[in-house]
């Protein structure tokens, strides 16, 4: 799958954001490695904490089915200025992708840039970062 395909399927995903309190809309298309595709929203909740970025939410569902295995990421959101992953998302993409990972970055008029995950989170903090003591 292209990048403006997957892109597509983000963008439709916009529409079914939950976002009240702020009313930027996300969407987000995850590329499994076995070419499935995983969706996913951002969902505010009053008490902002409680809100889950569209990446997270991809992410999470593909997880809870099984899959291990990712491609590639769109995000599009509501906004005229490309979107990118936020520092929690970040993160969290790096418990389960590479370096080498594919993130598509779209806005609201179809415009999109791709990056390298280590591009946007060059320092990733991983199980290699901590330093386990045995007892």
């Amino acid at each position: 799958m292209d990048n403006k395909q997957l892109l597509n399927i983000a963008e439709g995903m916009r529409e079914k954001s939950y976002s009240p309190y702020s009313g930027y809309r996300v969407g987000a298309a995850l590329l499994c490695a076995d070419d499935s595709v995983v969706t996913g929203c951002n969902v505010e909740n009053i008490s902002y904490g409680g809100t889950i970025c569209a990446e997270r939410t991809a992410f999470v569902k593909a997880i809870s089915e099984g899959k291990r295995h990712f491609s590639k990421l769109a995000i599009s959101v509501s906004g005229e200025e490309l979107g990118y992953p936020c520092g929690i998302c970040l993160q969290f993409l790096s418990e389960f992708v590479g370096a080498e990972f594919e993130v598509i970055c779209g806005n609201n008029k179809g415009e999109y840039k791709s990056y390298l995950f280590s591009e946007l989170l060059p320092f990733a903090f991983s199980s290699k970062s901590v330093n386990r003591v045995e007892k």
